[in-house]
């Protein structure tokens, strides 16, 4: 695993992978335009990004805890399931065609559009992180 220069970078790489998938994702629903009964695919990461964020900066959970009155009591927590993970669902809304296709060009270009523009950004947000420190050293080590 990489160097981490900020709790933001490793928030921002991660997004960028949720991106990239994304991104993978739409190109596959575009390829299989033509494929009958294709239902369109995407990916739902926002929960899991906010739950990253939360674990680098330390935000309380919203969840109400259970008392334990016993010991022989079950803690009711979550085992198993503090990981959340992006979730991929089948994006259905447009009619299908005669073949059973609902892939929606125009749905597609445009979800493709989104995506990476805030890839873009993101990689954009990740060289200006990097920069900062860049010329921290920079200016150090002309005080020397």
């Amino acid at each position: 695993m990489g160097l981490n220069i900020s709790r933001a970078h490793e928030l921002m790489k991660e997004a960028m992978d949720y991106r990239a998938a994304r991104q993978d994702m739409i190109a596959s629903n575009i390829a299989n335009e033509d494929t009958p009964k294709y239902r369109p695919r995407d990916i739902r990461f926002e929960e899991a990004l906010a739950q990253k964020s939360a674990e680098l900066y330390g935000s309380k959970s919203n969840t109400l805890q259970m008392t334990q009155t016993s010991a022989s009591h079950l803690n009711g927590g979550n085992s198993g399931m503090s990981e959340t993970k992006a979730t991929t669902f089948f994006r259905d809304g447009h009619m299908a065609r005669n073949d059973g296709n609902s892939v929606d060009l125009d749905v597609e270009s445009s979800e493709m559009a989104k995506n990476s523009t805030m890839f873009n950004a993101l990689t954009a947000a990740i060289k200006k992180d990097s920069m900062i420190f860049k010329s921290v050293i920079d200016a150090s080590s002309k005080t020397s």
